[in-house]
Protein backbone atom coordinates (compact mmCIF):
# COMPACT_ATOMS: atom_id res chain seq x y z
CA UNK A 1 0.00 0.00 0.00
CA UNK A 2 1.29 3.56 -0.49
CA UNK A 3 -0.07 6.56 1.28
CA UNK A 4 -0.35 9.40 -0.24
CA UNK A 5 0.35 12.91 1.74
CA UNK A 6 1.81 14.81 -0.60
CA UNK A 7 5.20 15.26 0.54
CA UNK A 8 6.93 11.80 0.15
CA UNK A 9 6.46 10.54 -2.71
CA UNK A 10 9.56 8.22 -4.43
CA UNK A 11 10.56 7.45 -8.03
CA UNK A 12 10.09 3.92 -6.63
CA UNK A 13 6.59 4.17 -5.45
CA UNK A 14 5.50 5.56 -8.55
CA UNK A 15 7.13 2.36 -10.10
CA UNK A 16 5.07 0.29 -7.60
CA UNK A 17 2.18 1.72 -8.66
CA UNK A 18 2.37 2.57 -11.88
CA UNK A 19 3.76 -0.97 -13.40
CA UNK A 20 3.02 -3.60 -10.30
CA UNK A 21 -0.31 -2.13 -9.50
CA UNK A 22 0.08 -1.36 -6.04
CA UNK A 23 -2.96 -0.11 -4.13
CA UNK A 24 -2.70 3.69 -2.97
CA UNK A 25 -4.94 5.71 0.25
CA UNK A 26 -4.63 9.03 1.05
CA UNK A 27 -3.09 9.37 4.51
CA UNK A 28 -5.21 11.10 7.23
CA UNK A 29 -3.17 14.27 7.57
CA UNK A 30 -3.58 14.57 3.52
CA UNK A 31 -7.59 14.04 3.92
CA UNK A 32 -7.67 16.98 6.37
CA UNK A 33 -5.58 19.38 4.36
CA UNK A 34 -7.44 18.84 0.88
CA UNK A 35 -10.95 19.39 3.00
CA UNK A 36 -9.10 22.72 4.86
CA UNK A 37 -8.41 23.96 1.06
CA UNK A 38 -11.89 23.65 0.29
CA UNK A 39 -13.37 24.89 2.96
CA UNK A 40 -11.94 28.19 1.20
CA UNK A 41 -13.05 27.83 -1.97
CA UNK A 42 -16.23 27.10 -1.09
CA UNK A 43 -16.32 30.44 0.64
CA UNK A 44 -15.61 31.91 -2.78
CA UNK A 45 -18.04 30.05 -4.39
CA UNK A 46 -20.53 31.88 -2.64
CA UNK A 47 -19.29 35.12 -2.86
CA UNK A 48 -19.49 37.63 -6.19
CA UNK A 49 -15.51 38.25 -6.04
CA UNK A 50 -13.44 37.84 -8.82
CA UNK A 51 -10.82 34.98 -8.41
CA UNK A 52 -9.21 33.37 -11.02
CA UNK A 53 -10.26 29.98 -12.35
CA UNK A 54 -12.94 30.08 -9.48
CA UNK A 55 -15.39 32.87 -10.51
CA UNK A 56 -13.63 34.12 -13.82
CA UNK A 57 -12.44 32.32 -16.98
CA UNK A 58 -9.39 30.55 -18.01
CA UNK A 59 -6.49 32.44 -19.75
CA UNK A 60 -7.07 35.15 -22.28
CA UNK A 61 -11.02 34.80 -20.14
CA UNK A 62 -9.49 35.72 -16.83
CA UNK A 63 -10.85 39.14 -17.13
CA UNK A 64 -14.51 37.55 -17.85
CA UNK A 65 -16.64 36.83 -14.74
CA UNK A 66 -18.76 33.97 -14.19
CA UNK A 67 -22.21 33.81 -11.54
CA UNK A 68 -22.95 31.64 -9.58
CA UNK A 69 -25.09 29.31 -11.01
CA UNK A 70 -22.82 28.63 -14.00
CA UNK A 71 -19.21 27.90 -12.43
CA UNK A 72 -19.89 23.97 -12.11
CA UNK A 73 -20.47 24.29 -16.03
CA UNK A 74 -17.26 26.53 -16.04
CA UNK A 75 -15.13 23.28 -14.66
CA UNK A 76 -17.11 21.22 -17.18
CA UNK A 77 -16.49 23.20 -20.12
CA UNK A 78 -13.00 23.48 -19.20
CA UNK A 79 -12.21 19.81 -19.06
CA UNK A 80 -14.26 19.39 -22.55
CA UNK A 81 -12.36 21.87 -24.37
CA UNK A 82 -9.25 21.37 -23.18
CA UNK A 83 -8.72 17.39 -24.22
CA UNK A 84 -7.63 18.11 -27.23
CA UNK A 85 -4.62 15.71 -27.97
CA UNK A 86 -3.58 13.63 -30.50
CA UNK A 87 -1.05 10.71 -31.65
CA UNK A 88 -0.85 7.36 -29.62
CA UNK A 89 -2.09 7.10 -26.31
CA UNK A 90 0.30 6.98 -23.31
CA UNK A 91 0.95 3.43 -22.24
CA UNK A 92 -1.04 2.23 -18.94
CA UNK A 93 2.36 2.74 -16.64
CA UNK A 94 2.21 6.26 -17.93
CA UNK A 95 -0.94 7.54 -17.55
CA UNK A 96 -1.51 5.49 -13.51
CA UNK A 97 2.22 7.32 -12.75
CA UNK A 98 0.16 11.08 -13.93
CA UNK A 99 -2.57 9.69 -11.80
CA UNK A 100 -0.71 8.88 -8.88
CA UNK A 101 1.29 12.02 -9.43
CA UNK A 102 -1.72 14.22 -8.97
CA UNK A 103 -3.50 12.79 -6.43
CA UNK A 104 -0.55 13.37 -4.47
CA UNK A 105 -0.49 17.08 -5.28
CA UNK A 106 -3.55 17.29 -4.28
CA UNK A 107 -3.24 16.20 -0.91
CA UNK A 108 -0.86 18.56 -0.57
CA UNK A 109 -3.67 20.90 0.11
CA UNK A 110 -3.33 24.27 -1.96
CA UNK A 111 -5.51 23.43 -4.70
CA UNK A 112 -9.18 23.47 -3.44
CA UNK A 113 -10.61 20.45 -4.22
CA UNK A 114 -12.99 18.23 -2.57
CA UNK A 115 -11.87 15.41 -0.87
CA UNK A 116 -14.45 12.68 -2.86
CA UNK A 117 -13.10 14.18 -6.03
CA UNK A 118 -9.43 12.83 -4.87
CA UNK A 119 -10.85 9.55 -3.87
CA UNK A 120 -12.20 9.12 -7.09
CA UNK A 121 -9.04 9.83 -8.72
CA UNK A 122 -7.54 7.10 -6.26
CA UNK A 123 -10.35 4.82 -6.67
CA UNK A 124 -10.13 4.44 -10.10
CA UNK A 125 -6.14 3.85 -9.71
CA UNK A 126 -7.21 1.12 -7.60
CA UNK A 127 -9.40 -0.73 -9.57
CA UNK A 128 -6.95 -0.25 -12.63
CA UNK A 129 -9.11 2.20 -14.96
CA UNK A 130 -6.94 3.45 -17.68
CA UNK A 131 -8.11 6.42 -19.56
CA UNK A 132 -6.77 6.79 -23.40
CA UNK A 133 -4.48 9.37 -23.24
CA UNK A 134 -3.02 11.22 -26.33
CA UNK A 135 0.64 11.57 -26.23
CA UNK A 136 0.87 15.11 -28.06
CA UNK A 137 -0.61 18.46 -26.82
CA UNK A 138 1.27 19.63 -24.56
CA UNK A 139 3.72 22.78 -24.29
CA UNK A 140 4.35 22.12 -20.47
CA UNK A 141 3.00 25.45 -19.49
CA UNK A 142 -0.09 25.90 -17.95
CA UNK A 143 0.81 22.58 -17.04
CA UNK A 144 -0.11 19.26 -19.02
CA UNK A 145 -2.91 20.64 -20.02
CA UNK A 146 -4.39 18.55 -22.78
CA UNK A 147 -3.37 15.14 -21.71
CA UNK A 148 -4.53 15.34 -18.13
CA UNK A 149 -7.83 16.83 -19.49
CA UNK A 150 -8.41 13.35 -21.10
CA UNK A 151 -7.73 11.65 -17.32
CA UNK A 152 -10.36 14.53 -16.06
CA UNK A 153 -12.95 13.43 -18.91
CA UNK A 154 -13.01 9.78 -17.68
CA UNK A 155 -13.69 10.52 -14.45
CA UNK A 156 -16.65 12.22 -15.59
CA UNK A 157 -17.97 9.61 -17.58
CA UNK A 158 -16.87 11.18 -20.95
CA UNK A 159 -14.00 10.52 -23.05
CA UNK A 160 -12.49 7.10 -23.74
CA UNK A 161 -10.42 4.21 -21.90
CA UNK A 162 -8.98 0.60 -22.05
CA UNK A 163 -11.17 -2.17 -20.53
CA UNK A 164 -9.43 -5.48 -21.22
CA UNK A 165 -7.47 -4.32 -24.11
CA UNK A 166 -10.54 -2.98 -25.63
CA UNK A 167 -11.15 0.74 -26.30
CA UNK A 168 -14.17 1.81 -24.99
CA UNK A 169 -16.24 5.36 -23.46
CA UNK A 170 -15.11 6.41 -20.11
CA UNK A 171 -18.66 5.76 -18.69
CA UNK A 172 -18.58 2.12 -19.85
CA UNK A 173 -15.30 1.83 -18.29
CA UNK A 174 -16.53 3.46 -14.57
CA UNK A 175 -19.47 0.94 -14.90
CA UNK A 176 -17.26 -2.05 -15.58
CA UNK A 177 -15.63 -0.93 -12.50
CA UNK A 178 -18.59 -0.16 -10.21
CA UNK A 179 -17.52 3.75 -10.27
CA UNK A 180 -19.89 6.60 -10.33
CA UNK A 181 -18.85 9.49 -12.65
CA UNK A 182 -18.07 12.76 -10.56
CA UNK A 183 -19.92 16.13 -11.42
CA UNK A 184 -17.00 18.42 -11.00
CA UNK A 185 -17.25 21.53 -8.65
CA UNK A 186 -15.79 25.07 -8.21
CA UNK A 187 -12.50 24.70 -9.20
CA UNK A 188 -11.88 21.51 -9.21
CA UNK A 189 -11.42 20.56 -13.57
CA UNK A 190 -8.60 23.67 -13.34
CA UNK A 191 -7.34 21.53 -10.40
CA UNK A 192 -7.16 18.32 -12.08
CA UNK A 193 -5.18 19.81 -14.99
CA UNK A 194 -3.55 22.40 -14.08
CA UNK A 195 -0.45 20.97 -13.45
CA UNK A 196 3.01 19.08 -14.36
CA UNK A 197 1.97 15.37 -13.95
CA UNK A 198 2.60 13.94 -17.49
CA UNK A 199 6.37 15.01 -18.13
CA UNK A 200 6.72 14.16 -14.60
CA UNK A 201 5.49 10.83 -15.12
CA UNK A 202 7.18 9.82 -18.08
CA UNK A 203 10.03 11.73 -16.19
CA UNK A 204 9.80 9.66 -13.07
CA UNK A 205 9.90 5.68 -15.24
CA UNK A 206 12.65 6.86 -17.73
CA UNK A 207 14.61 8.13 -14.71
CA UNK A 208 13.86 4.44 -12.89
CA UNK A 209 14.82 2.66 -16.34
CA UNK A 210 17.92 5.24 -16.92
CA UNK A 211 19.35 3.73 -13.45
CA UNK A 212 18.98 0.21 -14.73
CA UNK A 213 20.80 1.49 -18.05
CA UNK A 214 23.72 3.01 -16.21
CA UNK A 215 24.92 0.03 -14.17
CA UNK A 216 24.00 -2.07 -17.77
CA UNK A 217 26.43 0.13 -19.47
CA UNK A 218 29.22 -0.22 -17.02
CA UNK A 219 28.29 -4.44 -17.08
CA UNK A 220 28.61 -3.81 -21.05
CA UNK A 221 31.90 -2.11 -20.84
CA UNK A 222 33.64 -4.17 -18.78
CA UNK A 223 32.82 -7.17 -20.98
CA UNK A 224 33.89 -5.66 -23.92
CA UNK A 225 37.16 -4.23 -22.31
CA UNK A 226 37.98 -8.42 -21.77
CA UNK A 227 36.82 -8.83 -25.24
CA UNK A 228 39.01 -6.32 -26.65
CA UNK A 229 41.84 -8.12 -24.15
CA UNK A 230 41.91 -4.25 -22.35
CA UNK A 231 43.92 -3.37 -19.18
CA UNK A 232 42.45 -2.65 -15.85
CA UNK A 233 45.38 0.65 -15.13
CA UNK A 234 42.58 3.01 -15.95
CA UNK A 235 40.68 2.27 -13.42
CA UNK A 236 43.01 2.78 -10.51
CA UNK A 237 41.21 4.69 -7.76
CA UNK A 238 44.20 6.94 -7.72
CA UNK A 239 43.47 8.23 -11.19
CA UNK A 240 39.51 9.21 -10.39
CA UNK A 241 41.22 10.78 -6.74
CA UNK A 242 42.82 13.56 -8.02
CA UNK A 243 39.51 14.46 -10.05
CA UNK A 244 37.38 13.42 -7.71
CA UNK A 245 33.34 13.54 -9.80
CA UNK A 246 31.25 11.08 -7.73
CA UNK A 247 29.66 9.56 -10.93
CA UNK A 248 33.52 8.95 -12.24
CA UNK A 249 34.12 7.16 -8.93
CA UNK A 250 31.48 4.54 -8.96
CA UNK A 251 31.84 3.55 -12.75
CA UNK A 252 35.51 2.95 -11.98
CA UNK A 253 35.02 0.96 -8.92
CA UNK A 254 32.40 -1.02 -10.91
CA UNK A 255 34.60 -1.97 -13.33
CA UNK A 256 37.33 -3.02 -10.94
CA UNK A 257 34.48 -4.69 -9.10
CA UNK A 258 33.05 -6.65 -12.32
CA UNK A 259 36.29 -7.13 -13.75
CA UNK A 260 37.96 -8.96 -10.56
CA UNK A 261 39.75 -12.13 -10.75
CA UNK A 262 39.76 -12.15 -14.94
CA UNK A 263 41.98 -14.35 -15.92
CA UNK A 264 41.68 -12.97 -19.69
CA UNK A 265 43.12 -9.82 -18.54
CA UNK A 266 45.60 -11.04 -16.04
CA UNK A 267 46.75 -12.86 -19.47
CA UNK A 268 48.19 -9.65 -20.94
CA UNK A 269 49.17 -8.21 -18.12
CA UNK A 270 53.06 -8.05 -19.70
CA UNK A 271 51.83 -7.14 -23.00
CA UNK A 272 53.42 -4.74 -25.43
CA UNK A 273 49.88 -2.19 -25.39
CA UNK A 274 50.52 1.11 -23.61
CA UNK A 275 46.87 2.11 -23.12
CA UNK A 276 43.45 1.50 -25.14
CA UNK A 277 40.90 3.49 -27.25
CA UNK A 278 39.23 6.06 -25.29
CA UNK A 279 36.29 4.32 -25.35
CA UNK A 280 37.48 1.51 -23.25
CA UNK A 281 39.94 3.94 -20.95
CA UNK A 282 37.56 6.86 -21.15
CA UNK A 283 34.54 4.60 -19.45
CA UNK A 284 34.40 5.55 -16.27
CA UNK A 285 35.22 9.66 -16.92
CA UNK A 286 31.46 9.21 -19.71
CA UNK A 287 29.45 6.94 -17.92
CA UNK A 288 30.15 8.91 -14.73
CA UNK A 289 29.38 12.28 -15.88
CA UNK A 290 25.85 10.42 -17.34
CA UNK A 291 26.06 9.05 -13.87
CA UNK A 292 26.66 13.11 -12.49
CA UNK A 293 23.51 14.18 -14.55
CA UNK A 294 21.08 11.12 -13.27
CA UNK A 295 21.90 12.24 -9.36
CA UNK A 296 20.79 16.11 -10.06
CA UNK A 297 17.88 14.76 -12.36
CA UNK A 298 16.83 12.68 -9.41
CA UNK A 299 17.12 15.98 -7.15
CA UNK A 300 14.69 17.91 -9.80
CA UNK A 301 12.20 15.26 -9.55
CA UNK A 302 11.95 14.48 -6.45
CA UNK A 303 10.82 17.98 -5.14
CA UNK A 304 8.65 17.66 -8.41
CA UNK A 305 6.72 14.53 -7.48
CA UNK A 306 5.60 16.58 -4.51
CA UNK A 307 5.12 19.83 -5.32
CA UNK A 308 1.64 21.66 -5.84
CA UNK A 309 1.59 22.67 -9.32
CA UNK A 310 -1.64 24.59 -9.79
CA UNK A 311 -2.75 27.89 -10.37
CA UNK A 312 -4.13 29.23 -8.38
CA UNK A 313 -2.73 28.26 -5.03
CA UNK A 314 -5.28 28.35 -2.00
CA UNK A 315 -3.14 29.10 1.53
CA UNK A 316 -5.10 27.80 3.95
CA UNK A 317 -3.15 29.45 6.88
CA UNK A 318 -4.41 32.95 5.61
CA UNK A 319 -7.33 31.91 3.74
CA UNK A 320 -5.49 33.82 0.74
CA UNK A 321 -5.99 32.46 -2.77
CA UNK A 322 -2.40 33.40 -5.14
CA UNK A 323 -2.15 33.40 -8.84
CA UNK A 324 1.65 32.35 -9.59
CA UNK A 325 3.03 30.04 -12.30
CA UNK A 326 3.90 26.75 -10.81
CA UNK A 327 2.19 25.07 -13.45
CA UNK A 328 5.69 25.64 -15.55
CA UNK A 329 7.32 22.85 -16.67
CA UNK A 330 10.62 24.67 -16.81
CA UNK A 331 12.53 22.65 -14.02
CA UNK A 332 11.22 19.50 -15.72
CA UNK A 333 12.14 20.35 -19.15
CA UNK A 334 15.54 20.99 -18.64
CA UNK A 335 15.83 17.81 -16.33
CA UNK A 336 15.05 16.15 -19.64
CA UNK A 337 16.89 17.55 -21.61
CA UNK A 338 19.90 16.91 -19.57
CA UNK A 339 18.93 13.31 -19.42
CA UNK A 340 18.69 12.97 -23.52
CA UNK A 341 22.17 13.95 -23.45
CA UNK A 342 23.48 12.23 -20.77
CA UNK A 343 22.07 8.74 -22.20
CA UNK A 344 22.70 9.57 -25.90
CA UNK A 345 26.19 9.89 -24.94
CA UNK A 346 26.20 6.30 -23.42
CA UNK A 347 25.11 4.58 -26.25
CA UNK A 348 27.55 6.43 -28.46
CA UNK A 349 30.33 5.32 -25.88
CA UNK A 350 28.90 1.86 -26.56
CA UNK A 351 28.88 1.79 -30.41
CA UNK A 352 32.73 2.86 -30.56
CA UNK A 353 33.31 -0.36 -28.46
CA UNK A 354 30.88 -2.56 -31.10
CA UNK A 355 33.05 -1.04 -34.09
CA UNK A 356 36.49 -1.91 -32.10
CA UNK A 357 34.81 -5.78 -31.11
CA UNK A 358 33.57 -6.19 -34.86
CA UNK A 359 36.88 -4.51 -36.56
CA UNK A 360 39.59 -7.57 -36.56
CA UNK A 361 42.38 -5.10 -37.17
CA UNK A 362 41.73 -3.32 -34.18
CA UNK A 363 40.33 -6.18 -31.71
CA UNK A 364 42.60 -9.36 -32.78
CA UNK A 365 39.53 -11.27 -32.65
CA UNK A 366 37.88 -13.13 -35.86
CA UNK A 367 36.13 -10.60 -38.14
CA UNK A 368 32.83 -9.74 -37.62
CA UNK A 369 33.37 -12.38 -34.53
CA UNK A 370 32.81 -15.38 -36.96
CA UNK A 371 34.81 -18.62 -37.03
CA UNK A 372 33.61 -18.79 -40.91
CA UNK A 373 34.59 -14.90 -42.43
CA UNK A 374 33.27 -14.66 -45.88
CA UNK A 375 30.61 -17.35 -46.17
CA UNK A 376 29.13 -16.01 -42.80
CA UNK A 377 28.76 -12.23 -42.14
CA UNK A 378 28.67 -12.80 -38.49
CA UNK A 379 27.67 -9.73 -36.10
CA UNK A 380 28.49 -7.37 -38.94
CA UNK A 381 25.16 -5.80 -39.70
CA UNK A 382 24.57 -5.36 -36.00
CA UNK A 383 26.59 -2.40 -35.50
CA UNK A 384 24.63 -0.67 -38.79
CA UNK A 385 22.16 -1.03 -36.08
CA UNK A 386 23.88 0.29 -33.66
CA UNK A 387 25.39 2.96 -35.89
CA UNK A 388 21.73 4.16 -36.74
CA UNK A 389 20.29 4.05 -33.67
CA UNK A 390 23.00 6.65 -32.16
CA UNK A 391 22.60 8.84 -35.25
CA UNK A 392 18.68 9.31 -34.56
CA UNK A 393 19.45 10.40 -30.91
CA UNK A 394 21.51 12.99 -32.36
CA UNK A 395 18.39 14.37 -33.38
CA UNK A 396 16.17 13.58 -30.70
CA UNK A 397 18.87 15.27 -27.74
CA UNK A 398 18.48 18.48 -29.42
CA UNK A 399 16.97 20.35 -26.33
CA UNK A 400 13.22 20.53 -26.76
CA UNK A 401 13.66 23.49 -24.08
CA UNK A 402 14.97 25.61 -26.20
CA UNK A 403 11.99 26.29 -27.91
CA UNK A 404 8.42 28.55 -26.56
CA UNK A 405 5.49 29.10 -28.73
CA UNK A 406 3.18 31.80 -27.71
CA UNK A 407 -0.61 30.64 -26.64
CA UNK A 408 -3.67 31.39 -25.73
CA UNK A 409 -3.64 34.86 -27.38
CA UNK A 410 -0.47 35.55 -25.52
CA UNK A 411 -1.49 34.96 -22.51
CA UNK A 412 0.87 32.25 -21.81
CA UNK A 413 3.80 33.77 -23.97
CA UNK A 414 6.71 31.58 -22.82
CA UNK A 415 6.30 27.53 -22.71
CA UNK A 416 8.36 24.98 -21.31
CA UNK A 417 7.75 21.98 -23.74
CA UNK A 418 8.82 19.99 -20.89
CA UNK A 419 6.32 17.05 -21.94
CA UNK A 420 7.86 16.79 -25.34
CA UNK A 421 11.65 16.65 -23.74
CA UNK A 422 10.10 14.03 -21.24
CA UNK A 423 8.78 12.24 -24.05
CA UNK A 424 11.90 12.33 -26.31
CA UNK A 425 13.65 11.07 -23.27
CA UNK A 426 11.72 7.99 -23.09
CA UNK A 427 12.74 7.45 -26.95
CA UNK A 428 16.20 7.88 -26.47
CA UNK A 429 16.33 5.31 -23.41
CA UNK A 430 14.77 2.94 -25.72
CA UNK A 431 17.48 3.22 -28.04
CA UNK A 432 20.06 3.00 -26.08
CA UNK A 433 18.88 -0.28 -24.29
CA UNK A 434 19.26 -1.45 -28.04
CA UNK A 435 22.77 -0.47 -28.84
CA UNK A 436 23.61 -1.55 -25.15
CA UNK A 437 22.22 -5.26 -26.29
CA UNK A 438 23.92 -5.05 -28.83
CA UNK A 439 27.47 -4.41 -27.41
CA UNK A 440 26.74 -7.13 -24.82
CA UNK A 441 26.04 -9.56 -28.02
CA UNK A 442 29.49 -8.56 -29.32
CA UNK A 443 31.16 -8.99 -26.32
CA UNK A 444 29.48 -12.16 -25.13
CA UNK A 445 30.41 -13.78 -28.10
CA UNK A 446 34.28 -12.30 -27.95
CA UNK A 447 34.31 -13.40 -24.58
CA UNK A 448 33.60 -16.83 -25.95
CA UNK A 449 36.65 -16.69 -28.73
CA UNK A 450 39.00 -16.38 -25.80
CA UNK A 451 38.45 -19.40 -24.25
CA UNK A 452 39.61 -21.30 -22.05
CA UNK A 453 40.50 -17.92 -20.29
CA UNK A 454 37.55 -17.07 -17.89
CA UNK A 455 36.50 -13.73 -17.61
CA UNK A 456 36.00 -11.63 -14.32
CA UNK A 457 33.35 -12.64 -11.10
CA UNK A 458 31.23 -9.99 -12.31
CA UNK A 459 31.15 -10.17 -16.25
CA UNK A 460 31.08 -13.76 -16.17
CA UNK A 461 27.80 -13.64 -14.04
CA UNK A 462 26.51 -11.72 -17.05
CA UNK A 463 27.95 -14.04 -19.88
CA UNK A 464 26.20 -16.69 -18.36
CA UNK A 465 22.69 -14.39 -17.77
CA UNK A 466 23.47 -13.97 -21.63
CA UNK A 467 23.98 -17.24 -22.54
CA UNK A 468 20.60 -18.71 -20.93
CA UNK A 469 18.69 -16.40 -23.69
CA UNK A 470 21.11 -16.32 -26.24
CA UNK A 471 23.35 -18.92 -27.54
CA UNK A 472 26.69 -18.37 -29.16
CA UNK A 473 26.45 -17.84 -33.05
CA UNK A 474 27.93 -20.99 -34.84
CA UNK A 475 26.36 -20.07 -37.79
CA UNK A 476 24.79 -16.86 -39.66
CA UNK A 477 20.95 -16.29 -37.88
CA UNK A 478 18.45 -13.90 -38.09
CA UNK A 479 20.35 -11.31 -35.39
CA UNK A 480 16.92 -9.35 -34.29
CA UNK A 481 15.37 -11.66 -32.02
CA UNK A 482 18.65 -12.25 -30.55
CA UNK A 483 19.47 -8.42 -29.70
CA UNK A 484 15.21 -8.44 -28.71
CA UNK A 485 16.03 -11.05 -26.02
CA UNK A 486 19.06 -9.13 -24.40
CA UNK A 487 17.38 -5.92 -24.62
CA UNK A 488 14.39 -7.77 -22.55
CA UNK A 489 16.82 -8.86 -19.62
CA UNK A 490 18.54 -4.90 -19.37
CA UNK A 491 14.94 -3.27 -19.07
CA UNK A 492 13.79 -6.23 -16.62
CA UNK A 493 16.78 -5.78 -14.26
CA UNK A 494 17.55 -9.56 -15.09
CA UNK A 495 20.65 -8.83 -16.27
CA UNK A 496 22.06 -6.62 -13.95
CA UNK A 497 20.47 -8.53 -10.97
CA UNK A 498 22.83 -11.44 -12.67
CA UNK A 499 25.96 -9.47 -11.74
CA UNK A 500 24.89 -7.69 -8.67
CA UNK A 501 24.29 -11.16 -6.74
CA UNK A 502 28.20 -11.81 -8.05
CA UNK A 503 29.52 -8.22 -6.96
CA UNK A 504 26.82 -6.66 -5.09
CA UNK A 505 25.37 -3.50 -5.38
CA UNK A 506 26.50 -1.49 -8.76
CA UNK A 507 26.28 2.18 -7.89
CA UNK A 508 24.02 3.45 -11.07
CA UNK A 509 25.01 7.41 -9.85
Amino acid sequence: MVVLDGESLTIGQVVEVSRRFIPVRLSDEGRRKIEASRAIVETVLESEEPVYGISTGFGEFSKIFISRDEREKLQRNLILSHAAGVGDCLPEATVRAAMLLRANSLTKGFSGIRLATVEKLVEMLNKRIYPAVPSKGSVGASGDLAPLSHIALVMMGEGEAFLEGRRVTGAEALAAAGIMPVTLGGKEGLALINGTQIMTAVGALVWHDAEILMKTADIAAAMSLEALRGTRTAFDPRISSVRPHQGQLASAANILSLTDGSAIIASHVHCNKVQDAYSLRCVPQVHGASKDALRRILEVLAVEMNAATDNPLIMPDTGEIISGGNFHGQPVALAMDYLKLALAEVGSISERRISRMLDNHLSELPPFLTAYPGIDSGLMITQYTAAALVSENKVLVHPASADSIPTSANQEDHVSMGTIAARQAREILENVAYVLAIELLAAAQGIDFLRPLEPGSGTNAAHQCIRRSVPHLEDDRVPAPDIQAIYRIIMDGTLVAAAEQMVGQLAAY
